[in-house]
C-alpha cells in the first residue's frame, strides 16, 4: 500500500496555473451566489456547497481524457462546472426551473449531462460508488479506453456498498479511480470520531487496491496524483484510491450551523491553506499575472455567475404534467 505526500514545488506553466485559478474561482463565486439564492428562498430542498474543496475536482479534470466519466454524491455543483456544464443550466436546476439540466425536476442533488459524461449528483449517501464501478465495467466490457472517476466523501467511505464495489473493481481490474474527498467532517462528525482507520487511502488494502494520500488543497499536487491514478486504471491495472485531504468552509448543508468546529479552525484554513490563494501565490511568484489582471478575471467570473442567476430566475417553472415525463426509458 503506497502513500505519497504531494510535493509543494510541483511545476506548472503560466497557462495551466491561470486556467486552474479561473476554474477554481468560478466554482467559488458560483457557490457563493447559490448560497445567496438559497437564503432568498429561491432554492428549495437541500443545498450542499463545495466552497474550499475546489482544487480537488479542478486538478482531476486537468488530466481527464475525452470520454472519461465523472460521478459523485450530492455536493456536486463544483464537479458539474469543472466538467464544462453551463453555469446557467446548473443554476436553473438549483432553482427548479425548466432551463435546468434536469428540467427543474432534479434540483441540487440530481443533475446529469450525458454530453459532458457527468452521471450525477446522487442524493443517497454512497449510492454513486457501485454505479461508478458499473461505468468502469461498461468501459471494459465494450473495450473502450475510458476511466470512471468516482467521487465520495469521508462519511460515505463507511458505507458497506463501498467495499463491495471495491472488491468487484479489483477482482475484475476495472478502470475506476475512487476519489475520497476527505473534508474532515461527515455531516457533524469528525473523521477521528467515525473511523477506526483515519488514513482512508488504506480502505482498499484488503482488496489489494493501491492508494495515495494527496494534499487536496494544492491543485497541482492533485493533478499529478490524478495523472498517476488514471494511468494506472487506464492501462489495465485496476482501480486506484486517492484520498484528497481537503476542507469545506461552510456547513454540511445550508441548514447546518456547523457548531461542531470553531470559527478559529475555519479561519486558519482560509488564511493559510486556501486552494485559490495558494494557486494565486504560485501565479504571483512566477510573475504570470498582476493583481489587476487577477481582479479582471474575478470580475469576468462574477459577470458570468450574475448572468446565470438572472437566467435561473427568469426561466419558467415546470408545468404540472412534467411529473409524468422522463420517468421511463425504453431499451431498443
Amino acid at each position: 500500500m503506497s502513500k505519497r505526500k504531494a510535493k509543494s514545488n510541483l511545476a506548472a506553466t503560466k497557462d495551466e496555473l491561470l486556467a486552474y485559478y479561473r476554474d477554481m474561482l468560478s466554482i467559488r463565486r458560483f457557490e457563493e451566489k447559490a448560497g445567496q439564492l438559497y437564503g432568498m428562498g429561491l432554492i428549495g430542498g437541500f443545498c450542499h456547497l463545495y466552497i474550499g474543496q475546489e482544487a480537488v475536482v479542478v486538478g482531476m479534470e486537468a488530466v481527464k481524457q475525452d470520454g472519461d466519466q465523472t460521478i459523485t454524491g450530492y455536493r456536486d455543483h463544483g464537479h458539474m462546472l469543472a466538467c464544462g456544464m453551463d453555469p446557467k443550466g446548473v443554476m436553473a436546476e438549483l432553482t427548479g426551473r425548466v432551463g435546468g439540466y434536469s428540467k427543474g425536476k432534479g434540483g441540487s442533488m440530481h443533475m446529469f449531462s450525458s454530453e459532458k459524461n457527468f452521471y450525477g449528483g446522487h442524493g443517497i449517501v454512497g449510492a454513486q460508488i457501485p454505479l461508478g464501478a458499473g461505468l468502469a465495467f461498461a468501459n471494459k466490457y465494450r473495450g473502450e479506453n475510458k476511466v470512471s472517476l468516482t467521487y465520495f466523501g469521508d462519511g460515505a467511505s463507511n458505507q458497506g456498498q463501498v467495499f463491495e464495489a471495491m472488491n468487484m473493481a479489483q477482482l475484475w481490474k476495472l478502470p475506476v479511480v475512487f476519489i475520497i474527498e476527505n473534508n474532515q467532517y461527515a455531516m457533524g462528525t469528525s473523521v477521528t470520531r467515525a473511523h477506526s482507520e483515519t488514513h482512508l487511502y488504506r480502505r482498499g488494502a484488503s482488496f489489494g487496491i493501491p492508494g495515495t494520500e494527496v494534499d487536496g488543497m494544492d491543485v497541482v499536487a492533485v493533478r499529478e496524483a490524478g495523472r498517476e491514478a488514471i494511468e494506472h486504471a487506464r492501462t489495465g491495472k485496476g482501480p486506484f484510491i486517492l484520498e484528497m485531504k481537503t476542507y469545506r468552509y461552510r456547513g454540511h448543508s445550508m441548514s447546518d450551523p456547523a457548531k461542531y468546529r470553531s470559527r478559529d479552525e475555519v479561519d486558519d484554513v482560509r488564511e493559510h491553506n486556501d486552494p485559490i490563494k495558494r494557486c494565486e501565490q504560485r501565479i504571483k511568484d512566477g510573475g504570470y499575472a498582476s493583481d489587476e489582471e487577477l481582479k479582471a478575471i474575478d470580475k469576468d467570473i462574477k459577470r458570468i455567475v450574475k448572468e446565470a442567476a438572472e437566467f435561473a430566475q427568469e426561466s419558467a417553472e415546470p408545468a404540472p404534467e412534467e411529473l409524468y415525463t422522463d420517468i421511463l426509458a425504453e431499451a431498443g
